[in-house]
């Protein structure tokens, strides 16, 4: 068992405030890898594997740029490019794994850490239903670190929903994952909150007892991830919300802010 990486077991919900209420709530699960740990997850569990099937597994594919190159050399150039220095610190990601042999991943946390365990950076990675991936690097200011607090903004630059525009504004709030994780996601436009999201759930050692009855309680759970948000997005048609055009893609895959900064519109 891993003191660093580990499952968690818990709820994401979704509220949206206009121009219909609309209201969803899912049981899921996470994993949270340590990148520095998860050859090791692989050799010790059962019922995981890297790169490679099984009931759950990690690849590397899945997340940054697709291309397999290791994750941990990617985000660090990311940050360096956002004039950031974690030291080498730990670098942890908050995602759903490939169950049998597939995954889709609306939101993935990569939570970046100087050596003391201070948290440097997020990395929020968006990934649409089109295929379509985005990250948000932000780092957090001196204040916030030692205390793993999360508070902040960025504005929006990936076409997620084709319910919503992109003159929007995301807001992220909550702390560094520990026995219970809790972050909460708004969206704002010029005409205020929008739509409000939040992922809860309670830390569980990440073995293979606690794996198979993750799977038990939540079957094909990656499956029916994509199910949802489709059945979520028919029952918002029939809502009468109307469709928006998807824009052309941002000329880059990520966001790099150079420092923190709250929502644009200021709420």
């Amino acid at each position: 068992m891993s003191e660093a990486s580990a499952l968690y077991r818990g709820e994401v919900m979704h509220r949206r405030l206009r121009p219909r209420q609309h209201r969803l709530a899912y049981r899921v699960f996470w994993l949270l890898l340590d990148l520095s740990e998860i050859d090791r997850l692989d050799r010790s569990l059962k019922l995981f594997s890297r790169n490679r099937f099984n009931l759950l597994s990690f690849h590397d594919r899945d997340h940054g740029d697709g291309s397999g190159t290791a994750l941990r050399e990617q985000i660090e150039a990311l940050l360096a490019r956002a004039g950031l220095d974690s030291g080498g610190g730990p670098i942890r990601l908050l995602t759903m794994p490939r169950v049998l042999g597939y995954v889709f991943n609306p939101i993935s946390l990569f939570y970046c850490h100087h050596p003391d365990g201070r948290l440097a950076a997020m990395i929020y990675e968006v990934t649409s239903t089109f295929g379509v991936r985005h990250a948000y690097l932000i780092p957090v200011p001196p204040a916030d670190q030692a205390v793993g607090r999360i508070s902040q903004g960025a504005a929006k630059a990936l076409h997620v929903s084709p319910f919503m525009g992109m003159e929007m504004d995301y807001e992220f709030r909550g702390r560094v994952p520990g026995e219970r994780l809790e972050l909460s996601i708004g969206g704002f436009d010029a005409d205020g909150p929008l739509i409000n999201a939040a992922m809860i759930a309670d830390r569980r050692p990440l073995t293979d007892a606690a794996l198979l009855s993750a799977v038990a309680a939540i079957p094909l759970l990656t499956f029916k991830v994509v199910a949802a948000i489709h059945w979520e997005a028919l029952k918002l048609w029939l809502k009468g919300v109307r469709l928006r055009p998807a824009p052309a893609p941002a000329a880059e895959p990520f966001t790099i802010q150079t420092e923190a900064r709250s929502s644009r519109l200021g709420r």
